[in-house]
């Protein structure tokens, strides 16, 4: 059994249209919509909205770590717009158009923070199906999904901007991963809460990562975790017990889905 993984596609729908190629299955673990794409200012939902230009100013503010200034940045060009929410989300289901239409049957897919899982069921065709705290049986095995990332403590969830990131107290996404109970591959968007598996080394900073997860594979024992989220990790890699936990990569930039066999 073959089996390709991937996550933070951001937009890739070109690669992703190749991901299944040889595989008996194919695994999307989140983060499908390029909304700010830092590589290609031109690119991404505020690229084409706003232009390269002021993209880069806001990209510029976020890397010199100005984010109040990045934030207000941001809000002054969304109020220059007549119906910014309206904007965004055609825009975003003009991407999921594509990109679910380039995934190959059968896939299994997860949310990341960067989705709006809301607007999945308008896309999704034949051969996809979504999963968040839910399992599947692929090649024998038992697949455990659970989608989004999680909040930091004491953040109050965004509403009514133009777009609201797909994040979870601790308590409601530990609760899905219990929900689960054992399972072969443990599969989520965010990393088990181990340093060397949350920090990107090029950001400079550890994203938050799940005690749930890693309490999951103490008392489980899966043969696999697999996740994304972190664009560079510090360990692509490591087992925590016998678990391998694998960081499957940033799809977007790499182009190349992480392999399962057995």
């Amino acid at each position: 059994m073959r089996v390709h993984v991937v996550s933070d596609v951001h937009g890739n729908a070109e690669a992703l249209a190749r991901a299944g190629e040889g595989a008996d299955a194919l695994l999307v673990l989140g983060d499908l919509i390029d909304f700010v794409d830092y590589h290609d200012h031109a690119g991404g939902i505020m690229g084409r909205i706003f232009g390269p230009r002021r993209v880069g100013e806001f990209a510029r503010l976020r890397r010199e770590r100005r984010h109040d200034a990045a934030a207000a940045f941001a809000r002054e060009l969304w109020q220059g717009l007549d119906d910014a929410a309206d904007t965004v989300r055609e825009a975003i289901r003009a991407q999921y158009k594509e990109l679910f239409a380039a995934m190959t049957a059968p896939t299994y897919a997860t949310p990341g923070n960067v989705d709006q899982p809301a607007l999945w069921p308008e896309f999704v065709g034949d051969g996809v199906r979504v999963l968040d705290g839910e399992t599947a049986e692929i090649g024998g095995l038992r697949f455990g999904f659970v989608g989004g990332a999680l909040l930091a403590p004491g953040a109050i969830p965004r509403r009514g901007t133009v777009f609201t990131p797909y994040l979870r107290t601790a308590e409601d996404f530990g609760a899905a991963v219990v929900g689960l109970g054992a399972v072969d591959v443990l599969c989520s968007h965010v990393p088990p809460a181990v340093p060397e598996l949350t920090y990107d080394v090029l950001a400079r900073r550890a994203e938050i990562g799940s005690h749930a997860l890693v309490d999951a594979i103490t008392a489980h024992r899966p043969r696999w975790a697999m996740f994304g989220h972190v664009h560079q990790p510090l360990a692509p890699r490591l087992r925590l017990g016998l678990t391998e936990c694998a960081n499957v990569g940033h799809f977007q930039r790499t182009g190349r889905p992480y392999v399962l066999q057995w």
